[in-house]
């Protein structure tokens, strides 16, 4: 009886996989970014908020927008049947994320007393840099989950199967070609 492993993608085809998902995370969040910081900055100059909430406002509509890209573009082909799980999952995140940024920026405002514009976008560049990393592997690892691949022990078993019957069936011909000789002779 002869058995087969379940084939396994090697680590390029891997690579590649994440590398293009790298890509395209880096689209939908660049996107978010440029919408993040136009926020933020008629937040700061145009209405004259505080950096703190012009950052918050200002990341809440990234967050809205980026949700969109991530769904229905990036992770389109992801498990989608928990969505109320999924969107939790993911403003817990974003939010985290937006901790992260907005506490690199409040500690260069208060801590650093680097107040001007211009350094308050230096700081926003620096969190969101941090929150981004941590964005991109709490979103594929635990927001939008890969569907389940088939488990190997099934692909082993159905392989087993799959040998079985070509087992029996050589077994099957030799019988019939045994008994075709037999009554061949007895003719």
């Amino acid at each position: 009886m002869a058995t087969t492993a379940a084939p396994k993608r090697p680590l390029v085809q891997k690579m590649r996989g994440l590398t293009g998902e790298v890509v395209k995370f880096g689209i939908v969040g660049l996107s978010g970014v440029v919408i993040n910081f136009a926020v933020f900055w008629v937040c700061i100059n145009g209405l004259g908020l505080a950096s703190l909430r012009s950052n918050i406002a200002a990341t809440v509509i990234a967050i809205a927008t980026n949700y969109l890209g991530y769904r229905y573009w990036l992770y389109r082909d992801r498990d989608a049947a928990s969505r109320k799980r999924e969107i939790t999952l993911f403003l817990v995140f974003s939010g985290i994320g937006m901790l992260i940024e907005t506490g690199v920026l409040a500690f260069t405002v208060y801590v650093l007393l680097l107040d001007s514009h211009y350094e308050q976008l230096g700081a926003k560049v620096i969190g969101l840099g941090v929150a981004t990393v941590f964005r991109f592997i709490s979103y594929r690892t635990w927001v939008f989950t890969a569907l389940p691949e088939p488990e190997p022990a099934a692909d082993a078993a159905n392989a087993v199967d799959t040998a079985d019957g070509q087992e029996l069936a050589a077994q099957a011909e030799l019988m019939l070609a045994t008994a075709q000789i037999r009554y061949a002779k007895a003719e």
